[in-house]
């Protein structure tokens, strides 16, 4: 009998695969495709600047700015240009180290889908975390530190400063810093890791050159006290949900998963609000820090709760070739998810669009599967290969003759109504 007429998925995409250029229309996980790019890069901004609250970091105002100010005088208006060169010294470090986590991206991915991978990245959190709890003191070699505080003049001696300020404040960026390298890792993209990281450091430093450039300022800066010591344990903390988040996905089941948040939250509440004795002279000092201890606990105990009252989802099913060759003989169209409980924009998709009422009313008109990469499938490799795909989030959409509508893939987080119109337009 006469065969069936076939055509290729993708022609352009094949084309360019054979010459080995991939046409920027076609490539996923992109710069350009981050729809929720401004809120991820706002929230990294106020990571930098929160992290000159740090123990490292803030004792080296003063420093920084009696080094502008020792040269207003004699500058006048090139002060300006002293400040910006600071800014991109610290910035081309930073930006530096994003470039090179989002080229390892496939490998980062590949590591974090082993249990070992996860245990030891939370293990070197943990030491972390210890160390800002005074278990232990960590600090940068000799060498590294002698080579930073070299002083340099003129132009090259303030470019020089900020492109060293990194190195001298590792001990407290550093846990931070290996956050987003994760993160900018799963994303795979070279050009949205270093504004991750451009933009980190200009919340580091764009406070410094400020106080700089109005040096007056630094005399209504609060003095170091109890108060950074508390701002210590408080990112000890941080660091303890950080490992929590990592060992997450060796917890089966969403209570014990939120369980183990709990058990953080409680335990920082009641160390940061109760317990810790900084500034326990100062009767307004100590009433925040109960207030901020209640708060972490309620938050615990909130986050703890929403596991029991959690919305149905799309009932995924595994993925599996023979479903999709069913499909397509019956004509239903199909999406795919590729998703790794590791993988922050998954987590964002699943909360806020795959457990929609709406979204999950209209996925029962598709075969909805979902090949799940939290940890290593046999068949993987030759899955993603076929769908070309790069990293998590990935949503493929395959229309009734079982070809992807490759216009419609979805390679970041999106509204409800963006997937919803993705759908819609894959059932017209």
């Amino acid at each position: 009998p006469e065969g069936t007429a076939t055509r290729d998925l993708d022609p352009e995409l094949f084309a360019s695969l054979q010459t080995g250029k991939l046409s920027e229309s076609k490539k996923t996980g992109t710069f350009a495709e981050g729809k929720g790019l401004p809120l991820t890069l706002a929230l990294i901004f106020l990571g930098g600047l929160a992290l000159n609250l740090s123990p490292c970091i803030y004792p080296m105002i003063p420093i920084s700015v009696s080094y502008f100010g020792g040269k207003s005088g004699r500058m006048k208006g090139k002060i300006v240009l002293h400040g910006l060169l600071y800014l991109f010294g610290l910035s081309l470090t930073n930006s530096a180290l994003g470039v090179f986590s989002a080229l390892s991206g496939n490998m980062m991915g590949a590591a974090l889908q082993h249990p070992a991978a996860l245990i030891i990245i939370a293990l070197i959190m943990t030491g972390l975390a210890l160390s800002f709890f005074d278990f232990w003191e960590l600090r940068m070699p000799p060498a590294l530190n002698a080579v930073a505080s070299k002083n340099f003049s003129g132009y090259f001696g303030t470019f020089f400063m900020g492109l060293t300020l990194g190195i001298i404040a590792a001990p407290c960026i550093g846990p931070f810093v290996l956050g987003l390298f994760t993160y900018v890792g799963q994303k795979g993209d070279p050009l949205f890791g270093f504004l991750c990281f451009f933009i980190l450091s200009i919340g580091m430093g764009l406070p410094i050159c400020i106080l700089a450039l109005f040096s007056g300022a630094l005399k209504k800066l609060p003095l170091s006290g109890d108060w950074m010591l508390w701002i210590r344990k408080l990112m000890g903390w941080v660091l303890m949900a950080m490992a929590a988040y990592m060992i997450r996905p060796l917890f089966s089941g969403a209570v014990l998963k939120s369980g183990l948040f709990l058990a953080v939250g409680l335990a920082a509440g009641i160390h940061l609000g109760f317990i810790d004795k900084a500034g326990e002279k100062n009767a307004r000092f100590v009433r925040l820090k109960r207030i901020s201890g209640a708060v972490v606990i309620l938050l615990g105990v909130a986050y703890f709760s929403s596991a029991f009252f959690a919305r149905q989802g799309i009932a995924w099913q595994p993925y599996d070739e023979a479903l999709l060759k069913k499909a397509a003989l019956e004509g239903e169209p199909a999406i795919i998810d590729f998703y790794a409980d590791w993988c922050l924009p998954c987590k964002g998709l699943e909360k806020a669009v795959f457990s929609d009422p709406e979204v999950v009313q209209l996925s029962g008109k598709f075969l909805a599967m979902r090949l799940d990469l939290t940890t290593r499938q046999a068949f993987q490799d030759e899955i993603l290969k076929k769908y070309h795909v790069i990293g998590v989030p990935t949503v493929v959409f395959i229309n009734r003759r079982g070809e992807e509508e490759t216009d419609l893939r979805i390679t970041s987080e999106v509204s409800k109504s963006e997937f919803m119109e993705a759908m819609n337009r894959l059932i017209e």
